[in-house]
């Protein structure tokens, strides 16, 4: 995708992967389905490393912090907001979509560790394990293009 990256969100995204192969999925708080299943996904501050932004979006939206990292994306994946999202300028902050480099970590400890209330803001209200091949199947239609580059990066992993 050719694009004026200037105009991307940076952002930064996590594939959780358990010893098993499977994939973490959140069930996004408050958002009807059915597309409302996703990774951690979360905005990266002015100077923050990459791995340490995904590593804190994790802990903020699970309460995970037994990882160990696997692999991440060569490039930054793309993707534009759906123009209905453009009316919610405090969201999107003038910015034309998001671009995130996103990160496989594998899963450590045990289910347990899982906390959606870990932080003054739910991300998520339920969530499951399951199969990477389900990823462009649950998430939001405006978001399958980069999560099918994801799956494809990161399906050696996978059970």
């Amino acid at each position: 995708m050719t694009a004026d990256r200037a105009a991307y969100r940076p952002n930064v995204g996590v594939v959780l992967f358990n010893r098993a192969g499977q994939v973490w999925y959140g069930r996004r708080h408050a958002t009807p389905g059915p597309y409302n299943w996703q990774f951690p996904q979360g905005g990266v501050d002015k100077g923050e490393d990459l791995l340490d932004a995904a590593r804190r979006e994790l802990r903020e939206e699970t309460g995970v912090t037994s990882v160990e990292l696997l692999g991440r994306t060569e490039d930054w994946i793309l993707y534009d907001f759906p123009p209905e999202a453009m009316n919610n300028a405090k969201a999107w902050r003038g910015f034309k979509g998001q671009k995130q480099m996103w990160f496989a970590l594998r899963f450590t400890g045990q289910d347990d560790e899982i906390d959606l209330q870990a932080a003054d803001e739910v991300e998520f209200d339920a969530w499951r394990w399951g199969d990477l091949s389900e990823a462009c199947d649950l998430i939001v239609p405006f978001k399958r293009d980069a999560y099918a580059q994801v799956v494809a990066a990161f399906a050696r992993f996978a059970a």
